[in-house]
């Protein structure tokens, strides 16, 4: 099997190829790191995409630290020599002089014929005040248009990639962390019918555990289901991923509920793959000397026939430091590629060939042992 990801094994600086055998057990094709040294000493939040020529693109936020006012969107594409050097393609430089930091990149190309690649992001001093803003290139990103802000009341999606639907509408999840009355965090949908042009907006979903506590979730991401059924995931506060069901893709959202994953309260992706099956990449809260740990040190990726059920397949970090915000894509010759911040100084890029991938049922709330661990750098 040959695609861009194994052009990059090929040529990256930083890499770790796994022995064919290994490689056969547990479905890792290639690791590498996208730079080994960047203009910024922190970088977090990164998105990936396939853009329509079949080239690989990356994308992140970096400066001096997350909410400084230099912080910016960083950009990398993926080519014969391997990853491009990052460069900055937008930061929050107003026209008074006054600068913002930037946040939570999302890179989409819709599948429409000649659409170009979008590049969503936020400015603002905080997750509260900021606003969206969107660019787009023709060139896989060569060159970009100039950045336009969104409407006011539309964010864009918040960290995760849209989703086309079946008339060709781009579905995005997101979502607030200001309400004005408890729980401040809600998540919401946004759809435009022509590529980001004009939106509209659901309503703000809200809901109740078992115990009467309100939810708090940000940051969806969204699985096709079939006979336009949608299923969305989020980060919640409830040490649990959460989750919603749409029966009218994505018009109207069922009940949130709390699933069977313990997740730190950190961001999660996932990707409906081609044969059906769904896979999700997230942070599984562990058990260390008999304790809850609540980082964000361990990376999972999880697979579900139904999105109910979810079994282990894979361990992508288990050492100390934090590994977090994976963003998740099939590419079109079947292999997936997940990138995530990784100690918050550089983004790793991990391909997968989900067809090899292994799993281990969870029947209770514990990441099985059994589950294969990717060899740290």
């Amino acid at each position: 099997m040959t695609g861009p990801g194994l052009r990059a094994g090929v040529v990256a600086a930083t890499i770790v190829l796994l022995a064919a055998p290994a490689a056969g057990q547990d479905g890792v094709v290639l690791a590498e790191f996208i730079f080994d040294d960047a203009p910024h000493p922190e970088c977090h939040a990164s998105t990936i995409a396939e853009t329509a020529s079949g080239a690989l693109v990356a994308a992140w936020f970096g400066g001096t630290a997350e909410r400084n006012p230099d912080v910016g969107i960083w950009f990398s594409r993926l080519g014969g020599d391997g990853w491009t050097a990052p460069v900055e393609v937008a930061n929050g430089v107003q026209a008074d002089g006054t600068r913002y930091p930037t946040w939570n990149p999302v890179l989409y190309q819709p599948p429409r014929d000649g659409a170009p690649l979008l590049l969503f992001y936020k400015v603002g001093p905080s997750p509260p005040e900021w606003w969206g803003m969107v660019m787009q290139s023709a060139a896989d990103g060569r060159t970009w248009s100039e950045p336009r802000r969104l409407p006011d009341g539309i964010l864009g999606p918040i960290k995760n990639k849209p989703i086309t639907l079946a008339d060709g509408s781009m579905l995005a999840g997101s979502s607030i962390e200001d309400a004005p009355e408890p729980p401040a965090w809600r998540a919401h949908f946004e759809r435009s019918p022509d590529l980001g042009q004009t939106w509209t907006r659901s309503e703000r979903l809200a809901g109740k555990t078992a115990d009467g506590e309100d939810f708090w979730i940000i940051q969806p991401t969204i699985f096709t289901l079939g006979g336009g059924e949608l299923l969305a995931m989020f980060r919640s506060k409830q040490s649990r991923i959460a989750a919603s069901r749409s029966a009218d893709e994505g018009k109207t959202w069922g009940p949130i509920h709390a699933t069977g994953l313990l997740n730190p309260d950190a961001g999660v992706d996932g990707v409906t793959l081609a044969d059906g099956r769904h896979l999700l990449v997230y942070n599984h809260k562990v058990r260390i000397d008999g304790a809850w740990a609540g980082s964000r040190s361990r990376l999972n990726v999880a697979l579900s026939d139904d999105g109910n059920a979810w079994d282990a397949a894979l361990m992508l970090e288990d050492q100390d430091g934090e590994y977090s915000y994976p963003a998740v894509i099939q590419a079109g010759d079947g292999l997936v590629h997940v990138t995530y911040t990784h100690r918050r100084t550089r983004i790793r890029h991990v391909v997968l060939d989900p067809a090899t991938l292994p799993r281990y049922p969870m029947p209770g709330v514990e990441w099985p042992q059994e589950a294969p661990v990717l060899p740290p750098e």
